[in-house]
């Protein structure tokens, strides 16, 4: 399977307000940038829309590391919380219906389809691949409004 490497971020100018992602994916010596807009949505629904933008890319089943500055997206893999929503009939700890479901169902199709690492990136540092999906997705807000 081939190897790919993609990085992703999600803004929002208002919480929720106008929003736009940002995705970087790269395999071999290629790179893509690809990125959107949604005019009425939040943080949180950017960044798991950036990964999956970018998954959706993919025309077959691929090795990826997924790099993500948000914690929402990568912990959800990495701690178990989409195991346990699924378990509690996507319920939270709170007994609370699970924010973004419809999100997170596509995230879960696309993490059967790969082998998926959710790895997490800290944010607005010095990764320049983290840089330049922020800069994406907020160019797609400003260049929107």
């Amino acid at each position: 399977m081939k190897e790919v490497i993609i990085y992703t971020d999600g803004a929002c100018s208002g919480n929720p307000g106008p929003g736009g992602w940002g995705a970087v994916l790269m395999y071999g010596g290629a790179q893509k940038e690809v990125s959107g807009y949604h005019p009425a949505t939040t943080n949180q629904r950017m960044e798991l829309t950036a990964a999956i933008e970018a998954l959706i890319l993919l025309k077959e089943p691929c090795i990826i590391k997924l790099y993500s500055d948000s914690a929402y997206l990568v912990n959800a893999f990495q701690q178990g919380w989409l195991r346990n929503w699924q378990k509690n009939g996507w319920r939270n700890s709170r007994k609370e219906p699970v924010g973004n479901q419809d999100l997170w169902k596509k995230l879960l199709e696309m993490n059967h389809k790969h082998q998926v690492q959710w790895l997490k990136v800290a944010g607005h540092s010095d990764n320049q691949y983290n840089n330049r999906c922020d800069e994406l997705a907020r160019n797609e807000i400003k260049k929107n409004r």
